[in-house]
C-alpha cells in the first residue's frame, strides 16, 4: 500500500486548444507557479525538439559517437547535418531524382572515383540506350 501512495502528489490537469492543428489536448504537470499558456507552449517546444531527434535518428545514420564529450557530440552532429545540407543542395543543382539517401549510400561506397556525380546518377534511358553490337557469331540461328 505504500508504494500506491507513494505518487499521490498534487497534479494539475490542463486543457489546451491548438489552432495550429485544431486539436483539444490534455496536459499534466506538477508546475502551478507557471501560467497554463506557458504550460501548453512548453510542452509544443517539447515536442518539436522530439521530432528533431526523431529527424537525426531516421536521416543521419549516425551509428556510433567517437566522442563522448558534450563538445565531441555536437561536433559529429553538425558534421552530419552539414554533409546532409550539402548533398540536398547538390540534388537540387544538379537536378537529380534520387532520394537523398540513395545519394548518401552512393557517395559512401564511391568516394574515390573521378567520375562526375551527375553522370555517375544519371537515369539511362532504356529507349534511347542502344547495344552495342557483339562481335560473335551466333551457334544457333533461331
Amino acid at each position: 500500500m505504500a508504494d500506491q501512495n507513494r505518487w499521490l502528489a498534487p497534479i494539475l490537469r490542463i486543457h489546451h486548444y491548438d489552432a495550429d492543428t485544431n486539436n483539444r489536448l490534455v496536459l499534466l504537470t506538477n508546475n502551478f507557479t507557471l501560467a497554463t499558456n506557458v504550460i501548453a507552449q512548453l510542452y509544443k517546444a517539447r515536442w518539436k525538439v522530439e521530432l528533431f531527434f526523431r529527424w537525426i535518428k531516421q536521416h543521419l545514420r549516425i551509428k556510433s559517437f567517437y566522442g563522448t564529450s558534450q563538445n565531441a557530440v555536437k561536433t559529429q552532429i553538425w558534421i552530419a547535418v552539414t554533409v546532409y545540407v550539402l548533398v540536398a543542395i547538390i540534388k537540387k543543382e544538379l537536378g537529380l531524382e534520387h532520394s537523398l539517401y540513395t545519394i548518401l549510400q552512393f557517395l559512401s561506397v564511391s568516394i574515390f572515383e573521378t567520375t562526375p556525380i551527375s553522370q555517375a546518377l544519371a537515369v539511362v534511358d532504356s529507349q534511347t540506350h542502344k547495344e552495342a553490337p557483339y562481335n560473335q557469331l551466333t551457334l544457333f540461328d533461331l
